[in-house]
């Protein structure tokens, strides 16, 4: 069952291990958040706290690798053309 997970996530991308991987450090961030008080406990109010959390951390974090990707490979291509 492990070895089957990380085939799964060897096949994504790299920005996408590492959206995923944030993304799971701002749910974590969040449930720290939640247990000391910070978010009122109405159900609505922990999960909105929850997927903004993960979804900023992850998409942000997504965005700025897969930028960096891009970044690399014309340089690569640049470089291979010069």
């Amino acid at each position: 069952m492990v070895v089957e997970r990380k085939r799964w996530l060897a096949r994504l991308a790299a920005p996408m291990r590492i959206g995923l991987a944030f993304a799971s450090l701002g749910l974590i961030l969040a449930l720290v958040g939640i247990a000391r008080g910070n978010v009122p406990l109405n159900p609505l109010s922990i999960l909105l706290a929850l997927l903004i959390s993960a979804g900023g951390w992850g998409a942000v974090s997504w965005a700025v690798a897969t930028a960096v990707v891009d970044v690399e490979r014309d340089v690569a291509e640049e470089a291979q053309d010069a």
